[in-house]
């Protein structure tokens, strides 16, 4: 008469066989995950760009409540004293701390503020990604490769400086020589460090909305974050909301068909007065333009 039991190598081979497909369904479901969904949104420039002046918590409690899981953190110097609390807050409501915006001269070394934020990264092991603005240099009359050499000596300092505590670098186009796509290539390929790569920004790229379809095969292999806007190509200069303008939906379109599974940042500098809403139209913006572009999976994030 037979037990009413399986042999235990049988029951062994069953449950692996069930853990294996639920990992697999995991795995496709992890990849399905459009880019532009809710869960992959940083929340870019709420924090001096805020009428309400928010504090940590009132500002982490307002991204937990719009589904957002990640920050970059922009500050001014009025802002200083609050780095520990920033950090500890998010990591408190689960908010990834996805990058810390940096600005610096020819010789970050000797600037205060940059040594405030490395430190305070290292004591709340902060390792995220730094977004690395360079100003100050006057390149109007050097060679190309005067520039990069120029260039390359702030990012090589706290590109050695960051990897020292973790983090990584990314070269933040804003405008100039140095906010061109190609400049910033060439300045990482002189580098030639490992933890160096580049975030780009739709809202400073009005002069590039022609050629991007050019470079953006080229910057994608070091590419962080992609920050969205929306651009109006009868109007360079003006930077609107995602999904106000009339250029952004192919350029969106040409970044989720490269394959790109990065992050995306929706930016509030020139949305609206109130963080909260200015997040809540480029939310807004995203789930339009997904739409157009048939992105289902994207849509669908929005709606729950």
């Amino acid at each position: 008469m037979l037990k009413n039991k399986l042999h235990p190598v049988l029951v062994f081979l069953l449950l692996t066989g069930v853990f294996a497909g639920c990992i697999a369904g995991r795995k496709a479901r992890s990849n399905s995950r459009s880019i532009y969904s809710r869960d992959n949104l940083i929340a870019w420039c709420i924090v001096p760009f805020d009428v309400k002046e928010r504090n940590a918590e009132q500002r982490a409690q307002m991204l937990n409540k719009l589904g957002i899981t990640m920050e970059a953190y922009d500050w001014r110097d009025k802002h200083v004293t609050a780095f520990d609390e920033e950090i500890q807050t998010l990591r408190k409501h689960n908010i990834k701390l996805q990058a810390w915006w940096l600005y610096s001269g020819p010789d970050p070394e000797k600037e205060g503020n940059i040594k405030l934020i490395l430190d305070a990264l290292k004591r709340n092991n902060a390792k995220t990604e730094i977004w690395f603005m360079v100003g100050g240099i006057d390149l109007s009359n050097m060679s190309q490769e005067e520039k990069i050499k120029a260039i390359a000596k702030p990012v090589r300092y706290i590109a050695t400086e960051a990897a020292k505590i973790g983090c990584k670098v990314a070269l933040y186009n804003h405008g100039g020589w140095y906010g061109e796509p190609e400049n910033q290539l060439a300045v990482i390929e002189h580098l030639k460090l490992p933890n160096i790569g580049i975030v780009y920004n739709f809202h400073h790229a009005e002069e590039q909305v022609e050629r991007f379809p050019q470079f953006f095969p080229k910057i994608k292999p070091y590419l962080y974050a992609v920050n969205l806007m929306g651009l109006k190509g009868t109007n360079p200069s003006k930077v609107v909301a995602v999904g106000q303008g009339d250029q952004e939906a192919k350029m969106m379109k040409l970044v989720k068909d490269s394959g790109y599974k990065g992050p995306i940042g929706i930016i509030n500098e020139e949305t609206h007065p109130d963080a909260e809403q200015g997040l809540k139209i480029n939310m807004e913006g995203v789930a339009k333009v997904a739409e157009a572009i048939g992105d289902e999976q994207a849509v669908s994030s929005y709606k729950q």
